[in-house]
């Protein structure tokens, strides 16, 4: 199957495993004792699973699982990097974008990364939505015309995805007026302290709950289904990005649900140098610890082993697919994806490689050009 075929294949919502498979006969997994992860910041969806999953290893087999929260991409992937950290409970920036070495990740200290996946939480009940004060009669994104909307400095992927939804509405970053903040929580206590009117984060996030809850309250301004022509927008700046109805979220519990867009989020992911027995156990426990951490957080169901991608954008770690493999849900067409998108990094990595050794005097033009050269020449389609 060939790589990215198309901007649902890019999402890596779609081709989810169809029906729950039967699993391998309980075992004791094998983790030390001490387990560290990075998330996104406290009060975050990512942080929220990751801390209920830490829970469930802990009871179930007393590994001390600790979460670390960073405020951008780049603070959540340095140390996983460093290997300071086995795991990071990420999202597209973290793994979709380190991967392909932009935005941040473009960075002459950086460079694309060898990002492995374990699994990720595919649930479809949340959306990753730009939601705006309630107190601005705000109906629509085109209304963010002249507004204050949050920008997170080092935090590519969030920015991104607001970008994708200004273009939604007909709008860049030229049309609103941009507020810098060092953090994803910070730009949530802005918007409810009054300092910026629209900002990004998963519906099921501790900080949009607060936001409803607080004086300005909060909207989320829709995706119509129909206007094919502002989606296609959309998903030019964000290929990632697949329409849908999510049913879990800050004044989303309990309605019909909100018609918006998602992702996969957050994805659990390592590097690929990470010890395959280490990450064959840590996937085995997620998966045999479900019903343990199940409901313990909004949204945690998109854990569920029927809930996979095995042909997502970011490869899966060897480790994992010996996992999947024993469990009867990888597949040969799974492995040719993994295969080429092993290939795709590879590729990159070359290019990486040849421009630093050129040393061009701009940096950021020469690695952009070869970049998009090294995957048009290995036949990768280039995105970014």
């Amino acid at each position: 199957m060939n790589y990215f075929t198309s901007t649902i294949a890019i999402l890596g919502l779609s081709a989810t495993i169809g029906a729950a498979p039967t699993l391998l006969a309980a075992q004791d997994f094998e983790l030390p004792k001490q387990l560290s992860w990075t998330a996104y910041g406290t009060g975050s969806a990512g942080y929220n699973q990751s801390v209920a999953i830490g829970a469930a290893l802990q009871d179930a087999a007393g590994v001390n699982l600790r979460v670390l929260p960073g405020k951008n991409d780049v603070s959540r992937t340095e140390p996983l990097r460093q290997g300071r950290v086995q795991f990071s409970a990420t999202g597209v920036g973290g793994s979709f974008m380190a991967q392909e070495g932009v935005f941040d990740f473009g960075a002459e200290n950086w460079g694309p990364q060898p990002v492995r996946v374990l699994m990720a939480n595919n649930g479809g009940a949340i959306n990753l939505a730009v939601g705006v004060a309630g107190d601005l009669d705000i109906k629509t994104f085109s209304d963010l015309k002249g507004k204050r909307v949050a920008y997170i400095v080092g935090a590519p992927a969030l920015n991104v995805n607001t970008e994708a939804y200004l273009a939604y509405g007909g709008l860049t970053w030229d049309d609103v007026e941009r507020v810098d903040f060092g953090g994803y929580g910070a730009s949530w206590n802005g918007l409810i302290e009054g300092q910026v009117d629209a900002a990004f984060a998963s519906t099921n996030s501790g900080k949009v709950y607060e936001a409803a809850a607080g004086p300005r309250g909060l909207f989320w301004p829709p995706i119509d289904p129909a206007d094919t022509a502002g989606f296609g927008r959309m998903i030019d700046i964000a290929p990632f990005f697949q329409m849908n109805k999510a049913r879990v979220g800050a004044n989303i519990d309990g309605t019909d649900g909100y018609q918006g867009a998602g992702y996969a989020y957050p994805v659990l992911t390592a590097m690929a140098a990470t010890e395959d027995d280490l990450v064959y156990n840590m996937t085995k426990a997620m998966v045999e610890l479900f019903p343990k951490y199940d409901g313990n957080s909004p949204g945690i169901g998109g854990w569920a082993i029927d809930k996979q991608n095995m042909e997502w954008v970011v490869p899966y770690h060897a480790g994992a697919v010996r996992y999947y493999t024993e469990a009867g849900v990888w597949s040969e067409d799974a492995q040719d994806h993994n295969d080429a998108l092993i290939a795709r990094q590879n590729a990159l990595a070359a290019a990486w490689t040849a421009t630093k050794a050129a040393a061009p005097a701009d940096w950021a033009a020469a690695w952009a050009k070869a970049r998009r050269k090294a995957l048009r020449d290995g036949g990768f389609p280039v995105v970014f």
